[in-house]
């Protein structure tokens, strides 16, 4: 039985007893729930007494104990108060001590400062004395040409004449010393040389001990210098005259620069205290005095190349640099907290310092490089069907020069040549245009879509309008293509520039231009190599252009952008052109038959049968041959623009769409055309024919009663082509065929309502009295 429970704050005598009656529940389903009962009793009482038991035993011991412990108790209260007593009493002792030393103390300090001020008098005058007798010693020191002894001697006369410095002759006794000085680096520069070429690293910790001791390490430093520099620049020399290009010529150069870098380093790690800097320092000298220079062979290799060819030579150079670069980084990318990082960044600059000029000047390379090689893209060629498929062809042509200008100008500028890069895609685009504009004009006289010959015969021919409709999707694939290029135009000046754009930007702002020079530089101390920064101090204005294009792609997002937004105007207005051409493909057979409609003999002249009732029906006059062929045009005209509807085309519908068609319906018509494409040309090649016929008929001199009649048999037979195409005529052609078909005597009451100059004009070829 578990009466551990007992002890529980919380505990609770239904639960205990629930909790040992179902311990045994086995004995209460055998009908034995009062004996169990009876036995748990039995066990508490047994327990109870156990309990009781035990605290009589405690009680009693506690009471026996109890007098010892108060007797423990008070002997330690007794040595409490004995030991309060005792340090009372030390106290005042040390007190009086104190009182009775402070003067003594006082005599000591001011005695041990005497001691410490005649010490050092007494260095002092030894030091003097010591510059005397080292003096008098010094040549027979030199005599030996033991460069350890003569430094050791040179130091002691160094540290005396530290001592000497308020004395009269301090500075002859100094220029007496840099003599010796002098003296010692012309007696050690031999060996000095012999050591770098042994490189042996023992004689040459003996010099850097020697050149230490008379503050000379920036000697020492030069000879270093002098010499390992000789080696590479005869290297050099050797590469450039040899018949090798140049990028060949800088890789044997930097070839031999990391093959020194890595040499050097664990030979100088054994010598000098600061081994990356010294190494530093050797490639800038060494970059730097290069002969010939390489601003002079880059000049000289770009000036062979040619204005074809100038950039990309010149990229191919660049990249020799940028992998020399990247090894070098490489290489002190696991010492970078080592080394010094103003040497670093000047070494960076030196790297990449002869293309400065030409990424300065990228803009104008990228425009004039993109220009040459989209005028070598033929879009005029032979037949107009070759027009046709050039046109098409050249859109990849296109797109894929501005998709490499993009990899130029990252690779060559880190993205810092953006604006440049969209002035030259700008340039590209409006050339672009221009070459293809000029190649609709020719497809226009081609066609001969300008002059309508007088007397040609009505024949349909519709190989124009088809290959407009090439050029027209073709327009659709130049903007959807334009869209997407700029979407990946915007993403990668993002992802790649916009690391050169500070938090704290705000466009035009001095504090921001300030914090983003600060920004650059604590960036800067990270990794000099992908921090360089050719643009910010060369160009301010054009890198603030930079940032104001980085910041807003950055708070307006990557695709709200207007990277191109001319580029894209330019596109739309060649879609339009486009549009136009093809309208006018189709229109040209209608306006060729209308245009004889005003010149026609035949309206002025009396018919058969006039003379003799004016009273026939008009049901026995048919349409006349230029009215019929125009009808019989039109009608042809769903079957060949089904193209429109069927052709499952992405890039001809984004055009459809953009293009805007001439003759467009009039304020409130219906418009149920506008639901399809070909019905919306429809409209508007019937809308045009419409209005070029009301032209046409109001420039007719004079009509006859008969031509009167004739020519409302025209119209409402034009009328019946455009019901039976679901268009309704144009309100001045009923108008117009109202005021025909009125008699006379009835004319000025059909005139109410209705334009004075069509209805004087009406009157006048009618010749009624109006």
């Amino acid at each position: 039985m578990d009466f551990s429970k007992f002890l529980d704050d919380d505990f609770d005598v239904k639960d205990w007893i629930n909790t040992a009656f179902r311990a045994g529940s086995k004995e209460a389903a055998a009908a034995k729930v009062d004996g169990h009962a009876a036995t748990l009793v039995m066990k508490l009482q047994l327990f109870i007494q156990e309990v009781n038991h035990a605290l009589e035993e405690t009680s009693h011991q506690a009471l026996q104990n109890m007098p010892k412990v108060l007797r423990d108790v008070e002997a330690l209260k007794q040595e409490a108060s004995f030991l309060k007593e005792q340090m009372i009493l030390v106290k005042e002792d040390i007190k009086k001590f104190e009182q009775d030393t402070a003067q003594s103390m006082q005599v000591l300090v001011e005695i041990d400062q005497v001691k410490s001020r005649m010490q050092l008098a007494a260095e002092s005058l030894q030091e003097a004395d010591k510059w005397s007798t080292l003096s008098a010693d010094i040549e027979e020191t030199f005599k030996t040409q033991d460069v350890v002894l003569i430094s050791n001697k040179l130091s002691g006369m160094q540290n005396s004449l530290m001592m000497l410095v308020d004395t009269p002759d301090y500075s002859e006794k100094c220029v007496h010393l840099e003599a010796l000085k002098n003296r010692l680096e012309a007696l050690a520069s031999p060996q000095v040389m012999a050591a770098l070429t042994s490189q042996s690293v023992e004689q040459a910790k003996v010099f850097v001990k020697v050149f230490l001791e008379i503050d000379r390490m920036p000697q020492l430093l030069a000879y270093y210098y002098k010499y390992h520099k000789l080696q590479l620049l005869a290297g050099w020399q050797e590469l450039c005259q040899s018949d090798l290009p140049l990028d060949r010529q800088l890789t044997g150069l930097y070839d031999a620069l990391l093959g020194a870098w890595h040499t050097q380093i664990q030979w100088t790690a054994q010598v000098f205290t600061n081994p990356h800097e010294v190494v530093t320092v050797l490639l800038i000298q060494t970059l730097g005095g290069l002969v010939p220079s390489l601003p002079e062979c880059l000049g000289s290799a770009l000036e062979r190349a040619g204005p074809e060819t100038e950039l990309s030579r010149l990229l191919e150079i660049f990249d020799t640099t940028a992998h020399f670069a990247k090894g070098l980084e490489m290489a002190l990318l696991s010492h970078l907290h080592e080394p010094n990082l103003v040497k670093v960044m000047e070494l960076v600059e030196v790297v990449y310092g002869p293309y400065k000029p030409y990424q300065l000047k990228y803009g104008d390379m990228e425009e004039r490089n993109l220009l040459i090689q989209i005028s070598a893209v033929p879009l005029e060629h032979g037949e107009v069907i070759d027009c046709v498929q050039e046109l098409n062809h050249s859109v990849s042509k296109l797109f894929g020069l501005a998709s490499t200008a993009i990899d130029r100008c990252i690779r060559f500028t880190n993205g810092l040549g953006t604006c440049g890069l969209l002035t030259a895609l700008k340039s590209l685009f409006a050339k672009y245009v221009s070459d293809f504009t000029s190649t609709l004009q020719s497809i226009r006289k081609r066609c001969k879509l300008d002059d309508i010959p007088p007397n040609a015969l009505f024949q349909e021919d519709w190989s124009a309008f088809q290959n407009s409709i090439r050029i027209i999707a073709t327009c659709g694939e130049l903007l959807r293509q334009c869209g997407d290029f700029e979407q990946q135009l915007a993403n990668r000046i993002l992802s790649m520039a916009g690391r050169y754009l500070p938090d704290s930007y705000c466009p035009r702002s001095l504090i921001s231009f300030q914090d983003s020079i600060l920004t650059d530089k604590k960036s800067t101390a990270k990794n000099p190599w992908q921090e360089y920064n050719y643009f910010q101090k060369d160009n301010p204005a054009e890198y603030a252009s930079l940032m104001e294009v980085l910041y807003t792609l950055k708070e307006k997002g990557a695709s709200s952008h207007n990277l191109l937004s001319a580029s894209r105007a330019a596109l739309t207005r060649l879609n339009q052109q486009a549009h136009q051409l093809a309208f006018d493909s189709v229109f040209l057979r209608i306006k060729q038959q209308l245009l004889l409609v005003s010149k026609m003999d035949s309206w002025s002249t009396a018919g058969i049968g006039e003379t003799l009732t004016d009273d026939l029906p008009t049901f026995s006059l048919t349409p006349l041959e230029y009215i019929s062929n125009i009808g019989q045009y039109i009608m042809s005209l769903p079957l060949n623009l089904e193209p429109f509807v069927t052709q499952e085309d992405s890039a001809l519908e984004l055009a459809l769409h953009a293009g805007k068609l001439p003759f467009p319906p009039e304020q409130g018509d219906e418009l149920p055309e506008l639901d399809n494409m070909a019905d919306h040309w429809l409209g508007s090649i019937a809308r045009a024919t419409m209005q070029t016929y009301c032209d046409v008929i109001l420039q007719i001199p004079e009509l006859s009663p008969h031509s009167t009649r004739q020519l409302t048999t025209d119209i409402d037979y034009l009328t019946n082509v455009m019901d039976a195409l679901g268009l309704q005529p144009s309100r001045l052609l009923q108008n117009i065929v109202t005021l025909l078909k009125t008699k006379p005597e009835d004319y000025r009451q059909a005139a109410r309502g209705l334009p004075r100059r069509l209805t004087s004009t009406i009157a006048t070829m009618r010749g009624l009295a109006y």
